[in-house]
């Protein structure tokens, strides 16, 4: 009885200690995942999932800009593309300057609008179309999905990755049929057939 009981005593205690680490192996297995069906190098996919936290964070810390604002900036392959609202073109410029302080980065598309800042109803509407966009394309054969990154903002569909020009416009020929987008941005980098 002591046998079983120190057993299952020891057992539970390397199951618990065990939790905090399943979501560091889910999130590595994942990441692995993504790289294992994306065009860009590891190096290339952990340089920009970097440069989006840097640029983010300083947007987030510059008092100044952030006041009335909503910005959030995507970076894939080196490019970085912002979007949201703003009162002014001072702070769309810098906003703009703080992605461009970021050495890993080669382009900046500055999608920024000088506006007041959506609510959350608005933002829920942007997710939801997201969602929408990006079962239409896993579904869809042919398109490269696993190739595309999707933004949305105020309607508006922003289409990001590695692609030819074939499979950048097939793409978009699909976003345009689904309910809800108001427009489409394409930030494709093209890559030769």
């Amino acid at each position: 009885m002591k046998r079983v009981l120190g057993v299952t005593l020891a057992t539970l205690l390397i199951v618990t200690s065990l939790q905090g680490c399943a979501p560091v192996i889910i999130a590595g297995a994942a990441t692995t995942a993504a790289i294992a069906h994306d065009r860009r190098s590891a190096g290339t996919v952990l340089d920009d999932q970097t440069s989006e936290l840097k640029i983010n964070s300083a947007i987030q810390q510059d008092t100044k800009l952030i006041k009335n604002s909503r910005i959030k900036a995507v970076v894939f392959n080196g490019v970085a593309l912002l979007v949201g609202q703003v009162p002014s073109e001072q702070h769309r410029k810098r906003a703009a300057a703080h992605a461009r302080q970021n050495m890993k980065i080669k382009q900046v598309n500055n999608e920024i609008k000088i506006t007041e800042a959506i609510g959350l109803r608005v933002q829920n509407n942007d997710a939801a179309i997201t969602f929408k966009v990006k079962s239409s394309l896993l579904s869809t054969k042919g398109i490269p999905s696993t190739y595309v990154k999707v933004v949305t903002e105020r309607g508006v569909v922003y289409l990001m990755g590695l692609v030819t020009r074939e499979e950048g416009d097939a793409t978009a020929k699909v976003v345009q049929h689904v309910k809800g987008v108001q427009g489409i941005v394409k930030v494709f980098e093209y890559t030769n057939p």
